[in-house]
Formats: C-alpha cells, structure tokens, sequence
C-alpha cells in the first residue's frame, strides 16, 4: 500500500493564507476519507491567529492516494474576503501543496512509548463512538504524538499510528542533523580573523 506525505503550506503568505491552510487541510482529510483513503494530519506549524496554519503536513495511504495527491499537488488558490481584515481589498489568497520524500522508517523501542486507546470520531456510526478503536502512541523521549483513528480495527489502528509515529520520529532526527549542520556552518561563517586565542608560525607549525 502506498503511504504519501503531503505538504500544506502558506508560504510567506499573510494570515488570510494560514487560514486557507487550515481549511484545506479539513476540505482534503475529509474529501480523502470519503474515497476511503486513511489520511490524518500528522504535524502542524501554528499561525498567528486561532485556526491558523503555518503549515500542515498530511499522511495518506491506500489505494487511488497517489491520483488523489495529484489532484492536489501545486498552487491552491482561495477566493473571499479577508475573515481577519474586513476592509482589506484583496480576494485571491494562494498557499502551496508539495509531495514530500517518505522517511527512512526509524525502529521504535517499546520502552520509549505509552500506547492509549479511545473512543474513534468522525463517520463511522455508533460502532466507532462506542468501541475504544482508536489510538494514540506518545514517544516519550521526544514527546512527539501520533494518531490512528482511519478505520474500526483497534489493531489496524495501532499499526497506523506506529507507521506516523515513525515518520514524525524520522523527521525530528533529521531536523536536528539540520541543526547541528547550520550551527557549523554559521561557525563557519562567523570565523573571527582577529584576536587570536593561539598563534602559529612556519612551515613547522609552531606556538608562537
């Protein structure tokens, strides 16, 4: 089965296109679960304003996920007044949708989590509001948080939450790297040619 990750994001859009990234992100799960895809947003940046989104990164899996992210891939353009400034004139607010490169899936220790079970929302009829068939698995180390709610299986469930787990662990580790790499680099470019803490001299390299 195909797994997809999918990015929303505003760009360096105003809040009008955090907004519009929130939005969409409910219009897409919704519209994915109705062509019965699992699709949750597992990461989120918040924007400046309540319900806004700086960005959203959603999974998805099943068949048709692949035709159904093209639908979306590219610029997504939004028409309507401001819901923030009633007197701004403008009306087109765009924000970007962008496949994202699956992780690397990174081995979890059971040790490193606390696995909860809890009443499923959403469709499904009663079954999933009175069955505890979804769940959500914290990784304690990280505090990193993931969901699986998509179908009636409490089993199912947990795999997929295990699944978005790993892929948010994977992102984390590979943000860190990032971190660490641009700290060097800002090392780098912050070398002080002045007031030397040593000094060296010939061909020999010795203290001065």
């Amino acid at each position: 089965m195909v797994s997809i990750l999918l990015q929303i994001t505003s760009g360096r859009g105003p809040v009008e296109c955090c907004w519009v990234v929130a939005r969409l992100a409910e219009s897409l799960i919704a519209e994915a679960r109705k062509q019965r895809l699992q699709a949750e947003i597992i990461e989120t940046e918040a924007g400046g304003e309540k319900e806004t989104l700086l960005s959203a990164l959603i999974h998805l899996d099943g068949e048709g996920a692949e035709g159904f992210v093209a639908s979306y891939e590219g610029t997504i353009q939004w028409i309507g007044n401001s819901p923030f400034r009633p007197d701004h004139k403008r009306k087109n607010w765009f924000v970007g949708t962008q496949q994202l490169p699956m992780p690397e899936s990174v081995p979890l220790s059971e040790l490193d989590l606390r696995i909860e079970t809890m009443k499923a929302g959403g469709p499904g009829g009663q079954h999933v509001n009175t069955t505890e068939s979804a769940v959500r698995v914290v990784h304690i180390p990280t505090g990193l948080i993931a969901m699986g709610r998509d179908v009636r299986s409490q089993n199912a469930n947990r795999k997929r939450a295990l699944e978005r787990l790993s892929i948010l662990v994977a992102r984390h580790r590979q943000r860190q790297m990032a971190k660490v790499q641009k700290q060097r680099w800002d090392a780098h470019n912050e070398l002080v040619r002045g007031n030397p803490v040593r000094v060296y001299k010939g061909k020999d390299f010795l203290l001065k």
